[in-house]
């Protein structure tokens, strides 16, 4: 599975975040974004009625062997179960509650990752309270050795830790096999990323990365 430039030669992307627009986006073109070291987002809330299509300077990674896991989230995953695949539909709600703040997953987002996700190429996460309440998710893009991560929330009343127990068992069923060979994309380091050991690399180095981590086996993706 190799690396498609349909956004051009990285050496001729513009030196920001930011490389691109589109006034629509589909599932093929989203596929091919990902293999080209490219994600969407809009760009709604900045005033303008696009799509930006985005290659971070300085791209968040989490290698799947520097997850840091302290005590208190070890007793928290004792309290909850967690589930592969099985509410994808309520975990993408999770995430884009318009409550949330500086949310960005608009109709169209949600129309075409549910595309993605009926395919099999989008999968999800959950973590269920043990009253079966969903109380936090993830869900990210799977293409061979990559995981991007694009979106996680958990309940706060109910679910303290929930998302990052979703990312434990994330990390957890990828590093069952080519775990060294395999990337968690988190678009953008955040202070809360690094507490759990999540590292910035510079653009060119990260597509070095994608391009061994697309030769890697797709998972199995199953419960």
């Amino acid at each position: 599975m190799a690396r498609r430039n349909v956004f051009g030669p990285p050496a001729e992307w513009v030196d920001q975040d930011l490389i691109a627009f589109s006034p629509t986006l589909d599932a093929a073109l989203t596929l091919d974004a990902y293999r080209s070291g490219v994600f969407p987002m809009p760009l709604e809330r900045s005033g303008f009625d696009r799509i930006g299509w985005w290659s971070p300077l300085r791209r968040g990674v989490l290698p799947l062997d520097a997850l840091r896991v302290k005590r208190s989230l070890r007793q928290s995953a004792k309290r909850y179960t967690t589930t592969i695949d099985s509410a994808f539909e309520a975990v993408l709600a999770g995430c884009a509650d318009p409550s949330r703040p500086f949310g960005w997953i608009d109709d169209e987002i949600r129309r075409v990752y549910t595309e993605l996700f009926e395919g099999g190429r989008v999968h999800s996460v959950e973590t269920w309270d043990a009253d079966g309440h969903l109380v936090g998710g993830l869900y990210g893009v799977s293409l061979g050795g990559l995981f991007a991560g694009e979106s996680m929330f958990h309940d706060p009343v109910r679910g303290r830790d929930a998302s990052k127990v979703a990312l434990l068992r994330l990390v957890e069923f990828l590093a069952d096999d080519y775990a060294e060979d395999r990337i968690v994309d988190v678009q953008w380091q955040t202070d809360h990323l690094a507490s759990l050991g999540a590292i910035e690399i510079d653009r060119g180095e990260y597509l070095a990365l994608l391009d061994e981590a697309l030769e890697v086996p797709e998972p199995t993706w199953s419960d």
